[in-house]
């Protein structure tokens, strides 16, 4: 018998699942407050619903086996939006949704070997607003759900935004392999391998330019408008940092705008964003989004209203970044019920029925102690503070 979890699945222990219990919670009562219903989108899917009309890789998903071809989801936006487009087609529109579940992803190992990675998620979605009003709201939710965590300038938090309008901007000039080539260049910082490329000195210029703007959105912004001139585009990205600049600094959160940013899923046609932490050893990305009209156009949404945004949290990498002050209570507040020569374990009982009546957590020393001190030395064995000492 294996007496480790298979690669890449996790064994949770009580502190760690009741963490992320009290995460997802405070999260849901701030989704709530924004007017946001709850869904649960199933774990098994259709492929063709998980690969995201090809913004997701078929290599990426834990296949199953069965008549028809399906697996695990990778994410929820992709099972959402299907859901948004087709039971939930008649609500009207904006559509505001949540859910909290696990996704699975499949992974090659450090040996070369395949294994499944999951990790908890909870997360949001917003159907039917093309204008940048939806991602005024959807970035300011993400703010507000942070402040909740009691996630500040002490986790050293950069909001990572991008666009992926301000990619094709950038590569419009470009045409087929020479295209490709110098997304990747960008999207990987690689100043070198655009150096080396057969272009045109003023295109190269440009390029390099591009790629070392990168920071501050008044800067960065600045900085695209003497390229491209007034573009749409911008004055969209100026209005989201006017609104998001205070709020952010409120709450201790770095902006940064990288018009080559990326996100490694291609669900995305629009504004594009991680939060990141610095964990212990290197940054930690707690949080990812952006908008995906194309994705809900190809779940068969109505052309007029086929718009979604929408962000997600890794509880789990929250989890790590966090303490909590209200655990720590609780676990403060537990009495242990012992009992002696004199007393049963059905007396206990009723003990404990009493505590739990008014509230307090009460757990039952199951063998009979020989006097109080014996009692008292299994208090901080058994997790608590409080003794109850029958014997009388």
């Amino acid at each position: 018998m294996a007496l480790q979890p298979a690669a890449g699945a996790k064994d949770l222990i009580p502190q760690q699942v009741e963490k992320n219990q009290e995460i997802t919670t405070l999260l849901a009562e701030v989704y709530r407050l924004w007017g946001y219903e709850e869904v649960s989108p199933p774990r098994i899917e259709r492929l063709d619903t998980l690969t995201a009309g090809g913004g997701i890789s078929s290599e990426e998903i834990v296949k199953l086996v069965a008549e028809v071809p399906l697996g695990l989801r990778p994410e929820m936006t992709a099972s959402i939006a299907r859901a948004a487009c087709t039971r939930l087609s008649n609500r009207p529109r904006p559509l505001r949704l949540w859910a909290t579940g696990t996704i699975f992803q499949s992974k090659v190992g450090a040996e070369g070997g395949l294994c499944i990675e999951e990790n908890l998620q909870s997360g949001v979605e917003l159907f039917g607003v093309k204008h940048i009003e939806a991602e005024l709201e959807l970035i300011s939710l993400l703010i507000e759900s942070l402040s909740t965590l009691k996630i500040n300038a002490h986790h050293k938090t950069t909001l990572l935004i991008g666009h992926t309008g301000l990619m094709e901007l950038i590569l419009n000039p470009y045409r087929g392999k020479l295209k490709e080539e110098i997304k990747n260049y960008l999207i990987d910082f690689d100043r070198v391998g655009l150096e080396q490329l057969n272009l045109h000195s003023a295109h190269q210029e440009k390029l390099i330019k591009i790629i070392q703007t990168r920071g501050t959105a008044n800067n960065v912004l600045t900085r695209l408008k003497d390229i491209f001139g007034e573009e749409p585009i911008i004055k969209d990205l100026l209005r989201l940092f006017k609104q998001m600049e205070p709020i952010s600094k409120l709450q201790g959160i770095e902006l940064q705008l990288d018009p080559t940013f990326q996100p490694h899923f291609e669900l995305y046609n629009g504004l594009v964003f991680q939060l990141i932490c610095q964990g212990k050893s290197s940054p930690v990305v707690i949080a990812r989004g952006g908008r995906y009209d194309a994705l809900v156009a190809n779940c068969g949404g109505n052309k007029e209203e086929a718009a979604g945004v929408g962000f997600s949290f890794a509880i789990d990498a929250i989890r790590e970044q966090i303490t909590s002050s209200k655990q720590n209570q609780v676990n403060n507040s537990r009495t242990l019920i012992a009992y002696g020569p004199r007393k049963s374990l059905e007396d206990a009982l009723i003990q404990q029925r009493e505590l739990h009546g008014k509230g307090i957590t009460a757990v039952l020393e199951l063998e009979r102690c020989p006097d109080l001190d014996s009692a008292q030395k299994l208090l901080l064995l058994r997790g608590c503070k409080n003794l109850n000492w029958l014997n009388g």
